[in-house]
């Protein structure tokens, strides 16, 4: 398979040799190592010793540090405050990490995090996956078992956030304070500890369950408040009792940039998947787009599908892509009995007969593909299918299928989410089974059915049901390689056959899966928006949001298709604004609201996309805003020059672990009260044109109340809201031009993510006779009403080389002007110059 990615990317260079006899010839007390992890100690004062060939030494006590390049490799030497004993850094060989087991104490820069570790808990330095401070944790058990689970410690007095599965499919949030709050299936652990009261004293220590050989890694709390690792192979004849690399822990002061570095971490040591900015987006990630799925389910048509097309564009707001979603496939049953109704499997790599142009039918699904890119102008045209093919996978012999090998199986699902999931076990998978191609088949079958679409015009699939591999692994050297065989021939498919890197992740949020994505770049960030469903409203909001902190090291989050015509509508369109991911609803045709769809959608089909995935701001990171009756969710993202923010009250409804469901509680007040500061927006200061000069002020226009206030640095500002309320804030650095000329563009202030618009900044002051002369120019993507904060008002404003009028008011600041007509294509943006 010439199209498949290559299974290395970033490789750590072995220790050289020279290095090592030059270091043993310079310091007498590392005159013999091996290349495997180790540590050593030694009075500082040896490493004070002199050296001809050594121009600088290097050492810190507490926060300082001094370089030694001892013959020409790089040593770093650490004195610690309570010892007189330092520590020496080499190419993979760490000494004294920041996280480190002691008198039974898994420490992470002095802060305890667990205790009574066990013996049989053993630690692997981080080193040769790269520079950093982290370290890898595993265990000896006394038999090879197919399962194993250990106590790691006991978690108290803390603060976490738990990604943990609470379906076969999907992930969402917990929170607690000690190991028993820690649930089944938790595949991501962030921990706060204090040394006090405030914030700025806070570590974050991210844990990371991994997949070490066969075996897949999760984590879990018991009743003694013991944070436990579980490890499954999802096969009864492939057994182990060693692990050393099960899973990954490490320590910082800045959450988002800690997780970010542990993943790369574990990406550099497992060399089997990249991160989310390695990987080629989609374009449909910035255009508005409509899926079939809520509009007609598995009754859809063709002519639904143009129906669909037909109605959003006459709205004004017209997708540039479609998903056609299950409905379009040639599937079948085992038999005709009704009783009960057969699980459907797949029968042919083709469309249905509802897909073929009546008087031709060899045209296939390209007729409908062609009446939405010609006729409406779509630039993308995806469809839906499952891993396995179908829901049912695909039917054992059928003639045209037997190449592929398929054969029954019958999904044996993991302990942990059985628990979370009892319902899984009168399934019609588990019941019926599911015909599984044969994985050294699966490139074959992936290329046979996406080369026929790619004919047709189709130009990506959202690949679904993906988490069904981990119970199919029995016979096949479990989960872990079943999934890597089937993702391998996946990527390798894709990359042949559709070359925008068409493919959107789907019910897969399993680190079997994720720990071995080399190219898929979306992924649906939580369950179903449920447009029937009043309790699921506010937990999706919750959902999506605390997942896109992990799923988005991986792939851009999708936090799902919605509807514009429903009373929860804005809820959901104004967290797709700020998502960072797709934007798409699933309208019945005729049912549209386009009065909010024009605050998501330009004119031309394309969106104003924040550049990150949303995720919670640092200080709700530990909230819970789903069940703790006091606090309100906030999100952020960034723009090239503007930060946004999303503030949701999404209490009322959530997981629940007696009853294994989502349900509703009750909530302790109508309304609830938090503040936002210009700093929520993590990486604010990038958005500044010069961010060492920027004070920290900031601009701040709030959507849903048209106003403008301008915020000192750490000034905070209160937001009241009710269940399903939101409001979203663009947040703008403020320019000091000149004593008194103070500046920030705001955007296009009708859209929800008003700031994404801005796409070019340059401030200029023109020193004159008569006076200095501020000037601004911004580049603006779109139409509607331009507005930015100025202190003083304007001069003059001109768009291109037209002078235009404009509205000030000198209580907020707030300049406003009419952009009445997209830019032409070859220009792009509007030209806005504002002389102050």
């Amino acid at each position: 398979m010439s199209s498949l990615i290559p299974s290395s990317f970033f490789i750590s260079p072995p220790i050289n040799s020279s290095f090592s006899s030059s270091i043993s010839k310079h310091t007498p007390l590392l005159s013999s190592f091996s290349s495997s992890p180790l540590s050593l100690r030694f009075p500082l004062k040896t490493l004070r010793s002199s050296c001809s060939r050594c121009s600088s030494i290097r050492y810190r006590r507490r926060r300082r540090r001094r370089r030694s390049g001892l013959c020409g490799d790089r040593v770093l030497v650490r004195a610690f405050q309570k010892t007189d004993e330092a520590t020496v850094t080499v190419p993979n060989m760490t000494i004294t990490p920041a996280i480190k087991i002691s008198d039974r104490k898994l420490l992470a820069k002095n802060h305890t995090i667990l205790t009574a570790v066990p013996d049989t808990i053993i630690t692997t330095s981080a080193s040769s996956a790269g520079p950093v401070e982290g370290v890898f944790l595993g265990a000896v058990f006394d038999e090879n078992n197919s399962r194993h689970v250990t106590a790691l410690g006991t978690l108290k007095d803390v603060r976490f956030m738990a990604c943990f599965r609470f379906k076969l499919w999907w992930m969402a949030q917990r929170m607690g304070d000690s190991g028993k709050d820690v649930p089944l299936e938790t595949q991501f652990l962030l921990v706060e500890s204090r040394d006090g009261d405030d914030e700025v004293t806070s570590l974050y220590t991210v844990f990371l369950p991994l997949i070490e050989g066969p075996f897949r890694a999760c984590l879990q709390g018991n009743a003694e408040d013991e944070l436990e690792l579980c490890l499954e192979s999802g096969d009864v004849e492939t057994k182990a009792s060693s692990f050393t690399h099960a899973l990954f822990v490490m320590a910082g002061t800045d959450p988002f940039a800690t997780i970010t570095s542990a993943i790369k971490a574990v990406k550099s040591h497992l060399k089997t998947f990249r991160q989310r900015h390695e990987k080629n987006l989609p374009g449909i990630v910035d255009y508005f787009g409509w899926c079939t799925w809520d509009a007609f389910y598995q009754e859809v048509t063709q002519e639904g599908v143009e129906a669909g097309l037909a109605s959003l564009t006459a709205g004004g707001v017209p997708p540039k892509f479609v998903i056609i979603d299950d409905g379009w496939q040639l599937t079948g049953g085992d038999s005709d009995d009704k009783q009960p109704p057969p699980l459907q499997r797949l029968t042919g790599i083709k469309e249905n007969q509802k897909f073929q142009k009546k008087d031709d039918p060899s045209v296939g699904i390209k007729n409908i593909v062609s009446i939405a890119k010609e006729k409406y102008g779509l630039k993308y045209v995806y469809v839906w299918h499952a891993i396995t093919g179908y829901w049912g996978g695909v039917r054992p012999g059928v003639e045209e299928m037997k190449e592929y090998g398929s054969a029954m199986k019958y999904p044996m699902v993991s302990k942990g989410v059985l628990e979370n999931e009892p319902v899984w076990k009168n399934d019609a998978m588990a019941i019926q089974g599911l015909g599984l191609v044969n994985p050294k088949r699966a490139f074959k079958f992936f290329s046979d059915m996406h080369s026929y679409l790619a004919e047709k015009g189709i130009d990506g699939v959202k690949v679904d049901v993906q988490c069904i591999l981990e119970t199919l692994g029995g016979g096949l050297g479990g989960r872990v390689e079943l999934t890597r065989q089937y993702h391998q021939a996946l990527d390798a498919s894709v990359s042949r056959n559709f070359p925008d890197n068409g493919c959107i992740a789907c019910m897969s949020h399993n680190t079997d899966a994720l720990y071995c994505s080399k190219q898929t770049a979306i992924v649906r960030a939580s369950d179903d928006f449920y447009p029937c469903e009043p309790i699921s409203h506010t937990i999706h909001i919750a959902c999506v949001a605390y997942n896109s902190v992990f799923l988005g090291e991986f792939m851009q989050p999708d936090w799902d298709m919605f509807h514009s015509q429903h009373p929860a509508a804005e809820y959901h369109g104004s967290a797709r604004a700020i998502s960072g991911g797709p934007l798409y609803v699933s309208d019945a045709p005729g049912k549209h609201n386009f009065e909010l769809l024009k605050k998501l959608v330009l004119p031309d089909g394309s969106i104003l996309r924040a550049r990150l995935p949303g995720r919670p701001t640092r200080d709700c990171l530990f909230n819970d805003p789903a069940r703790d009756g006091v606090s309100l969710l906030k999100i952020w993202n960034m723009n090239k020059y503007t930060g946004v923010l999303g503030v949701y009250n999404c209490q009322g409804a959530a997981w629940n672990t007696r009853e294994r469901i989502n349900t509703f509680h009750q909530t302790g007040t109508d309304a609830l009260t938090s503040h936002i500061r210009g700093q929520d927006v993590h990486l604010i200061a990038e958005a500044a044109t010069d961010p060492e000069s920027w004070t920290g002020d900031s601009a701040v226009y709030s959507h849903r109340n048209n106003q403008l206030v301008t915020l000192p640095h750490k000034a905070a500002l209160p937001v009241s809201l009710k269940v399903l309320e939101y409001e979203v804030f663009t947040v703008t650095p403020i320019k000091v031009l000149a004593p008194g000329v103070n500046f920030a563009p705001l955007g296009l202030i009708h859209m929800f993510n008003a700031g994404g618009a801005i796409q070019g900044l340059k401030y200029e002051v023109i020193h004159g006779k008569s006076g200095s002369v501020g000037k601004v120019e911004v580049q603006v993507k779109g139409c509607g009403v331009f507005g930015a904060y100025s202190f003083v008002k304007p001069r003059k404003a001109t768009v291109g080389s037209n002078e235009v009028e404009f509205t000030y008011d000198s209580e907020s600041g707030l300049v406003t002007l009419s952009l009445d007509q997209m830019p032409d294509e070859i220009q792009k943006f509007h030209i806005v110059e504002i002389e102050l």
